[in-house]
């Protein structure tokens, strides 16, 4: 039987460009994930490769749609050592349709999923408050504190990754861990990184984080299961209050 043309050869058909429609959803769903902080300015987007692996399209595909976002003025490619795909501003009026159209389209999903986060990550730290070891306490009071030293914006998001993953690892149960980053990764683009909000909010979500985190490691190291899950969900549950905030702003949720 005569093979389709690319059949056999590994690597071609992950580079056939999809249709027009496919790089609008595509790129909506960038924009989108730079809107809501997933990717703040200054902060280095996945390789291609990546990318189109977690959004399920060919590399050309999103080649394509990362060339959008270069001309809205969203990122900006640099070649040679350290290059690649780096956010430069967040949310213009000009992404405000993408963000609509993306969240309108996904919002049952993205609650149910969000919901779904949040119990997990509740186990986790129910889990970790069993069994964390000293050294874990002692990793978990240093990625605080780095948490409490960064400056607003990617560094403290970056700070907070660096803190959860300590979390999970404490928990020293590599199934739950695998499970909470995948159903993270089919929520976001960036897992396990948490959605970081707009500019005009983002100190004081970063703020009230800084408490909810205070509160948890301090259940964790002093073993109580119980309030670790609670704190846990509680602390997670950010995440969509930033998607409906999102959503108002764009116009596509009422108060």
């Amino acid at each position: 039987m005569t093979q389709p043309a690319g059949a056999g050869v590994p690597g071609l058909l992950e580079c056939e460009l999809e249709s027009p429609s496919r790089i609008d959803e595509i790129t909506d769903r960038l924009v989108t994930a730079i809107a809501l902080g997933e990717y703040l300015p200054g902060a280095r987007l996945p390789a291609e490769r990546e990318l189109a692996a977690a959004l399920k399209v060919g590399r050309m595909t999103v080649r394509a749609a990362l060339a959008r976002l270069v001309d809205r003025g969203l990122v900006e490619t640099r070649r040679g050592r350290g290059g690649g795909s780096y956010v430069l501003q967040q949310w213009p009026e000009s992404s405000t349709e993408s963000v609509c159209r993306t969240l309108t389209m996904r919002l049952d999903e993205l609650r149910d999923r969000c919901d779904a986060i949040c119990r997990l990550h509740g186990a986790i730290c129910r889990a970790a408050a069993e069994s964390r070891s000293d050294r874990d306490v002692a990793v978990l009071r240093e990625r605080l504190e780095a948490y409490r030293r960064a400056e607003s914006g990617l560094s403290a998001q970056q700070a907070d990754s660096a803190l959860h993953l300590a979390i999970i690892d404490a928990a020293h149960n590599d199934v739950l861990k695998q499970v909470l980053l995948d159903l993270e990764a089919s929520v976001s683009i960036g897992a396990p990184a948490h959605l970081w909000g707009e500019p005009a909010t983002m100190h004081q979500m970063e703020m009230r984080a800084l408490a909810e985190h205070e509160q948890l490691i301090g259940a964790i190291a002093d073993g109580r299961g119980d309030d670790a899950d609670a704190l846990a969900r509680a602390h997670v549950a950010i995440d969509f209050e930033l998607i409906s905030a999102a959503m108002r702003r764009a116009g596509a949720l009422s108060d």
